[in-house]
């Protein structure tokens, strides 16, 4: 199984110095990030029965965040209290997030893996995040299939991804790429977009019969990203295979 695409990893690749400037090409990352968070937050706490306050609330958890890039979603976790693993392909990546990473004195444990080279005595995840990067992938299906692969028994992944609309095109590739250049041009392929229906059956079929999903909605004029009941564009689904547990 290989689910890399060489032209997305080279793409990615001439990029990989920039990941923490918050002007940069990964500037939307940035600005997004806060509602990951809140959404993943939410979502773990009921699923793990986690308490929602404190300086550490997703402590005991064990995440891996596949497609990491500079650890933009891996840091925030870390300081939530959970222990992330953060892979990528791309070693110019890892390099990166692992420097920054030292710098905020956060521990965080980064391989420059693909999901499905991951060594085969590696412990299972409770959580696998997938966040803007199925739609980069080769194939979709073998990749959740490996995503999947490396969950507990009752463990949950979060995607994150655009959907496959033409407003989606327009606005995501059209404006944001060609006309406002706030992403470099050739990032994403609309092609390889994909609605939260279709990624839903996938899930299921891989026995994820729980699911939740909430679109993601982005005001220009203010540049916030807000939870939305429209998955027009952006959209967030958490999956879990299986009823809610307690760490205890």
């Amino acid at each position: 199984m290989d689910t890399r695409d060489l032209l997305e990893l080279n793409h990615f690749q001439a990029l990989s110095g920039q990941w923490w400037d918050e002007r940069g090409p990964f500037r939307l990352l940035h600005e997004m990030t806060p509602q990951r968070i809140a959404f993943l937050k939410e979502k773990l706490g009921i699923h793990f029965s986690l308490p929602q306050n404190g300086l550490s609330p997703l402590k005991g958890l064990r995440i891996l965040d596949v497609g990491c890039g500079g650890g933009i979603l891996c840091e925030p976790l870390a300081r939530l209290g959970a222990e992330v693993v953060g892979i990528d392909p791309i070693g110019e990546n890892i390099t990166e997030a692992t420097r920054h990473a030292a710098d905020m004195g956060l521990t965080i444990t980064y391989l420059a893996y693909t999901i499905e080279e991951l060594p085969e005595d590696m412990p299972p995840f409770d959580v696998v995040i997938a966040s803007e990067i199925i739609e980069h992938v080769k194939n979709p299906d073998d990749f959740l299939k490996a995503c999947s692969e490396r969950l507990k028994e009752r463990g949950g992944m979060f995607i994150s991804t655009f959907n496959k609309t033409l407003k989606s095109y327009l606005l995501g590739i059209v404006a944001v790429e060609y006309l406002l250049n706030w992403v470099p041009r050739g990032t994403h392929s609309w092609q390889k977009f994909i609605s939260p229906q279709d990624l839903s059956q996938k899930l299921k079929a891989l026995g994820f019969s729980q699911q939740e999903a909430c679109g993601l909605r982005f005001f220009p004029l203010t540049r916030q990203w807000r939870l939305s009941s429209s998955m027009e564009m952006n959209y967030f689904l958490w999956a879990q295979k299986s009823v809610p547990i307690s760490l205890a």
